[in-house]
């Protein structure tokens, strides 16, 4: 079941000024020559180190082409030197906004490869760590927005939550940014008892924190000027671009990997797909903020109910034994060495892996000869499908609605660039 964002009170939709709608309908010629200007790879509106050739007729845009690949490191070809568990780590930098996420997805693509299914703990466990992850990365996106806008009272109040679940991150994880948390066929630990009480605590903290950024945001004048009709994106081209995440649902598309392709026992969490209708950058704006309060509700539910038991498979063979046995056990010794020096035993084949983070789908492709190592290992994305719109998007904006697009849009360039 799915709601749009339109169900939610919005303001009223006639938002352009006179100004904008004359230079919109100016035709070529009418302003002056041509100008090529680079917006980017160092600037605060392009979120990272992306560069935008845009050419404009006056104010308004003609031609975007965007140049990406200053952030390239080789991620895939490091991937396939190394064991699976040792990319672990790497998969943090994707979107280092949300890297509980990343491993997450990485993890289950391996566990897919190897035929595991996790127990019910360790399955939520991941939820959990996946729900915390959209909320924190949400926050950057809709705080870093409203920053470029002008509203520097949100990107506040949004990095002050964000430091709340840091927090959190450091207790699951030890780490606060690149947390390496999760491992192929479980987690490094089982969570703390300490950590549940810190968990609802924030829980029951973050829906009026959040409503107050409701407030600042949603019926605010200037940023409703600025984000309706703005970047419009109709169905049938999200679609054809392959959009994936906030971006597809805020053009009416009821596409969630959580209900479409469950994993991780997704289907049995009661939570709603929100999707927008007009496909403009508001719109987009409000599936973020409406997935937030759904995320919460997941992690309510886990509260609630959460699974005993243990978090990691049962394979010995593959797994680390106990470090207790390990330091008492000469077999335990011997399995220890062999699983860290030689990694994985993983069986031959090819699969494919898309889990729903905050951005898109995040996908993994493995192909594997058997053994510990990937013979190929390819990334899907989310931020790089999302950008391939902007050639076709931009065009017919003008360059203030440049920065509001790109907000919308919510990406960043460790993952696009890989």
């Amino acid at each position: 079941m799915a709601f749009t964002t339109r169900e939610i009170e919005s303001p009223d939709p006639n938002t352009r000024t006179a100004v904008a709608e004359a230079e919109m309908r100016a035709e070529p010629g009418d302003i002056g020559e041509k100008m090529v200007l680079n917006m980017g790879p160092s600037h605060p509106a392009t979120h990272g180190v992306l560069r935008l050739v845009l050419e404009l007729e006056g104010e308004i845009v003609t031609k975007a082409t965007p140049d990406i690949g200053y952030l390239h490191r080789g991620d895939e070809k490091i991937a396939e030197n190394m064991q699976y568990n040792q990319f672990v780590p790497y998969t943090d930098r994707l979107d280092y906004l949300a890297p509980l996420a990343n491993n997450v997805a990485y993890a289950c693509a391996v566990e897919k490869l190897m035929g595991w299914e996790l127990p019910p703990r360790g399955k939520a466990i991941r939820v959990l760590c996946c729900e915390l992850a959209r909320i924190q990365a949400h926050l950057l996106g809709i705080g870093a927005m409203a920053l470029d806008l002008g509203a520097m009272s949100v990107f506040l109040y949004t990095f002050t939550e964000r430091e709340k679940i840091y927090n959190l991150c450091e207790v699951i994880s030890g780490a606060r940014f690149t947390t390496s948390y999760t491992r192929v066929g479980g987690q490094i630990r089982d969570l703390p008892d300490s950590f549940f009480p810190q968990l609802q605590k924030f829980v029951d903290e973050f829906i009026p924190q959040l409503d107050e950024v409701d407030q600042l945001l949603t019926r605010n004048k200037i940023f409703v000027d600025r984000t309706r009709d703005v970047g419009v994106i109709p169905k049938d081209r999200a679609i054809a671009y392959a959009l994936s995440g906030p971006n597809l649902r805020g053009s009416g598309v009821e596409h969630d990997l959580r209900r479409k392709q469950p994993y991780l026992d997704y289907e049995k969490y009661d939570f709603e797909v929100v999707i927008g209708s007009a496909g403009d950058a508001y719109d987009r704006y409000m599936v973020r903020m409406e997935e937030m309060r759904q995320s919460v509700r997941i992690l309510q539910q886990l509260l609630d109910k959460m699974p005993s038991g243990p978090v990691n498979v049962a394979d010995w063979k593959n797994m680390l034994p106990p470090k207790a046995r390990v330091m008492t056990k000469m077999e335990e010794l011997i399995h220890h060495f062999i699983v860290v020096t030689e990694g994985l035993n993983a069986p031959p084949g090819e699969i494919y892996f898309g889990a729903e983070n905050p951005k898109g789908e995040l996908g993994f492709y493995i192909h594997s000869k058997g053994g510990g190592v990937p013979y190929r290992l390819k990334i899907r994305a989310p931020s790089f499908c999302n950008l391939s719109i902007l050639p076709e998007l931009l065009p017919g904006s003008s360059m203030s609605d440049v920065v509001s697009i790109l907000g919308s849009l919510d990406f960043v360039m460790g993952e696009c660039d890989r």
